[in-house]
């Protein structure tokens, strides 16, 4: 369990530092909304990487779970949390529970909005 941790928490510390740098870059050359441009490209190239270690790792057994876990967990994982939701769902809809996933990206959504204005709302 402590190799595990270690392993996540490696991948996790790269993936946030990769984070910062990737929307850091972005935010740097556009003007309107830098976050936001910052932030969707985070999102989509991270679900981009998990999906293909994801699928590599599945096609081949090229990856151990260690590895695999350092680079799905930790790194896409800290790169951006969107991802990690994206192969949930995926997941999902492979085994054929739609509705659960369904269920899943809407209360995500709206909860998780709803749970940032709160503690907006709490914290003035």
């Amino acid at each position: 369990m402590k190799t595990t941790l270690l392993w996540v928490g490696l991948g996790g510390a790269i993936g946030s530092m990769l984070r910062y740098a990737t929307t850091h870059f972005i935010a740097g050359r556009i003007t309107q909304f830098p976050s936001i441009y910052g932030t969707f490209c985070v999102n989509l190239v991270g679900s981009l990487l998990i999906g293909i270690v994801w699928g590599l790792s599945e096609r081949y057994d090229w990856l151990s779970p260690p590895l695999r876990l350092f680079l799905v967990t930790g790194l896409c994982g800290g790169y951006t949390t969107f991802s990690a939701f994206a192969y949930e769902n995926v997941n999902l809809w492979q085994t054929g529970n739609y509705g659960i996933s369904f269920i899943y990206i809407c209360a995500s959504i709206i909860l998780c909005l709803g749970a940032t204005f709160l503690g907006l709302l709490i914290s003035k």
